[in-house]
């Protein structure tokens, strides 16, 4: 599912087209800037996300076989609550 049919599907609640894709984008906007300050994002029924650090490690070039070494970075995670796992799972 894309931005646009998230919006299409907001719009259908009752905001204009301009007013959803408005209301979305100022929302992924907060949990950006949240994410980035390193808090995590709880949605309840939903899930969770965090932002994690993986240390610097050993990885291969594919091509050439020579190693390398991956720098340390971060990653976001996703964990889905339970709620959410179930009704997938059905």
């Amino acid at each position: 599912m894309t931005k646009a049919e998230i919006a299409e599907r907001i719009a259908r609640i009752g905001y204009t087209t301009k007013d959803s894709v408005e209301l979305m984008e100022q929302v992924l906007d907060i949990v950006k800037e949240t994410l980035i300050t390193g808090e995590e994002v709880k949605i309840a029924g939903f899930g969770k996300f965090s932002v994690n650090e993986k240390a610097p490690r050993r990885g291969r070039n594919p091509q050439t076989g020579e190693e390398i070494t991956l720098a340390e970075r971060k990653v976001v995670s996703f964990k889905p609550s339970q709620i959410l796992k179930e009704e997938v799972n059905r």
